[in-house]
């Protein structure tokens, strides 16, 4: 489990004790319902990780575009509220990029959230291949963390931060990867395989 659930967990069960404390015993109840949900949205499972020119999706949700291009392929991961929320590295590399831009909170999955909504780029470099994908917020997402910072090194599936409650992560590609997904399938961060790279002869 991530620790800030159980921060948040454990701020929301005092709060609920003292208020029934102060008045009656069930008037604490909410609070209570909530920490038990800040234990589960923030939970954290341990992933098998797929070995192999792949890359792994960095989220938990479902595909809800794939945008393709001579140059560039894009896929946009929706994650709701009942999805683990924490993020993982795409590939193995070098992070070269972490950017953070402010913007908006529309739903995440509009198409218009890849490109207002406030978000977190991170790209890193594979050697054979750049992969960069952002962490977008969503309506009720306000809070974007990202545990990585340029010049540090990542495994393929390894944790790199989270997005708190309901988000989008869209993950971009070049054309040396082939595409192992399609619109509508669920992922899971880290052991579902997006794409697997294109070896050069």
């Amino acid at each position: 489990m991530v620790i800030t659930g159980l921060y948040f967990a454990l701020a929301s069960a005092a709060a609920g004790a003292l208020l029934g404390w102060l008045t009656h015993p069930w008037a604490g109840s909410p609070f209570y319902l909530f920490a038990v949900f800040c234990l589960w949205f923030f939970r954290d499972p341990e992933r098998e990780i797929p070995q192999g020119p792949y890359c792994v999706s960095p989220a938990d949700g479902r595909i809800i575009r794939i945008r393709q291009t001579p140059k560039e392929t894009v896929v946009s991961i929706f994650l709701n509220i009942f999805d683990v929320h924490v993020n993982r590295a795409p590939i193995a590399g070098k992070v070269v990029d972490v950017a953070y831009r402010p913007g908006k909170f529309l739903v995440a999955s509009r198409d218009e959230a890849s490109v207002q909504n406030e978000m977190n780029t991170i790209t890193i470099d594979g050697r054979e291949s750049l992969v960069k994908f952002s962490q977008i917020a969503g309506l009720i997402a306000r809070r974007i963390v990202c545990y990585k910072k340029p010049g540090e090194y990542v495994t393929a599936g390894e944790r790199i931060g989270l997005i708190r409650f309901g988000s989008r992560v869209d993950v971009h590609l070049g054309p040396e990867w082939t595409l192992r997904v399609k619109e509508g399938e669920r992922v899971s961060a880290g052991s579902s395989i997006l794409a697997e790279l294109r070896l050069k002869e």
